[in-house]
């Protein structure tokens, strides 16, 4: 599983020809989401400040998991993205 940040003992990581819509998996623990870049709907459990630690990361980087997604799907390269700190 590709990482592409690291934050506060979360990983955030996307898939390569991972299926559509656009979006990231975060896990912590043993809690796993998966978050879509274009609305930030959330799938699975995740603790309440974690998961508020993901979205804020995720409001701030959208476009550059737009980018790594694109890249993914093309089995290219992911680029890291700056963690919260």
């Amino acid at each position: 599983m590709p990482e592409v940040s690291r934050f506060f003992g979360i990983v955030i990581a996307m898939y390569y020809n991972d299926h559509a819509p656009p979006h990231f998996h975060a896990s912590y623990g043993e809690y796993r989401i998966s978050v879509r870049v274009k609305d930030g709907f959330v799938e699975g459990r995740f603790p309440q400040r974690a998961l508020g630690l993901v979205l804020e990361w995720y409001a701030r980087h959208q476009d550059e998991l737009l980018d790594n997604w694109e890249s993914a799907q093309a089995r290219r390269p992911l680029r890291p993205i700056a963690p919260l700190e």
